[in-house]
């Protein structure tokens, strides 16, 4: 089938550099997606945009060049719950990926049996209304049940804004949360102000939940130039990252987010993202904790 990728699309960046920042053994990229290829897995009819294909091979080679072991490949909203493009890039990597899907409450135990067996891990869902239809709560609540018994959690995408109207939903569910990308916080605001301290609350009293302290290319206002020569790329996101990462060293995770959807003004180069994780995580203690212990903790609990 063809598709004709949405106007002004940007592709991953073709040839990412060399992080300098070398990562610990075992780093995982906590969070990629992979597109089709449309040709053998079509993206969804339902789908807000289209996107470039990004292959699984693609992807692979982008973990060893930048030095990871693993990766946690998240279904993209392109795909739908349509997960066979992300379960085929499970079953082909040798044991090095885990999943999460997007599931309807139709989805029979069988195929979360079947997805479980692939590798997958947990179930996304996403409140960015640019991104997807609105889902009935009764019904994400129902799935959150049925997979709580697989040891899966959930994975919730939201706008800082958002926050307190969906609290009392996230607070009920019964499983581990893990939050994308902090919950996309204005970070034109103080990182000590009211709209952060709710989201630093939330995972304050509530020990279920983690935070992935990925995507500053999204976040950041400042951009990917470095300052006065120095590697300083989307310095403005830092303080936010920094003070999540050290607040909560134990349930933080870290993804590059390649191939980076729907970015409007720039495409990052990944291997300035790696060199990004050294300015929010500045001990070797706390980029063991992120890049290895707590994902192989969360994807990976029978190797640890």
């Amino acid at each position: 089938m063809e598709f004709q990728k949405t106007p002004g699309w940007l592709d991953w960046f073709a040839v990412p550099s060399a992080p300098t920042f070398k990562l610990p053994a075992g780093a995982v990229d906590a969070h990629c997606h992979v597109f089709g290829p449309g040709a053998e897995f079509p993206y969804a009819p339902e789908r807000k945009y289209t996107p470039c294909d990004a292959s699984k091979a693609r992807l692979y080679a982008l973990r060893d060049h930048l030095g990871f072991a693993r990766n946690v490949v998240v279904q993209a909203t392109c795909h739908g719950a349509d997960n066979r493009a992300m379960v085929d890039a499970l079953v082909h990597s040798n044991g090095k990926a885990r999943g999460v899907a997007t599931v309807r409450r139709t989805v029979s135990d069988a195929e979360l049996q079947q997805m479980h067996a692939a590798g997958v891990r947990g179930v996304r869902f996403n409140f960015v209304k640019r991104l997807v239809d609105f889902t009935p709560k009764d019904e994400l609540m129902e799935i959150a049940a049925r997979i709580a018994p697989l040891g899966w959690h959930v994975v919730i995408y939201f706008e800082a804004v958002d926050l307190p109207e969906l609290w009392d939903f996230f607070t009920a569910l019964p499983t581990t949360i893990v939050v994308d990308h902090m919950g996309r916080p204005d970070v034109s605001k103080p990182v000590d102000g009211p709209e952060f301290e709710l989201f630093v609350k939330f995972m304050r009293d509530y020990p279920n939940v983690w935070s992935k302290v990925s995507c500053p290319e999204r976040l950041s206002l400042t951009g990917p130039k470095a300052l006065n020569g120095e590697q300083n790329a989307y310095r403005d996101v830092v303080p936010f990252a920094k003070r999540i990462v050290e607040t909560f060293p134990d349930r933080v995770l870290w993804g590059t987010d390649w191939p980076h959807p729907n970015l409007k003004d720039h495409m990052p180069d990944d291997g300035l993202l790696v060199d990004f994780i050294p300015h929010i995580a500045t001990t070797p203690e706390l980029q063991q904790k992120l890049l290895v212990d707590n994902p192989m903790r969360l994807y990976w609990p029978e190797e640890k």
